[in-house]
């Protein structure tokens, strides 16, 4: 389970970054703030599906009876 919460602090740092860089280039300003909300839950959404889709591993366990 924790590389499960490592793996989104990555993406949210990553959303992050991309966000740093769409307002630097001034491109935030032109789309506005109600889509910029809506594209970052859509990102954190598929940043948690995939968390928990990567998380774990699934074993078969062998039991040997005599």
């Amino acid at each position: 389970m924790k590389f499960t919460g490592m793996y989104l602090f990555g993406f949210i740092v990553f959303i992050g970054g991309v966000l740093a860089a769409l307002w630097k280039a001034g491109i935030l300003a032109e789309i506005g703030t109600t889509w910029t909300v809506i594209g970052v839950v859509i990102a954190i959404g598929i940043g948690i599906m995939f968390a928990v889709s990567s998380s774990g591993t699934r074993e078969n366990i062998e039991i040997n009876r005599k």
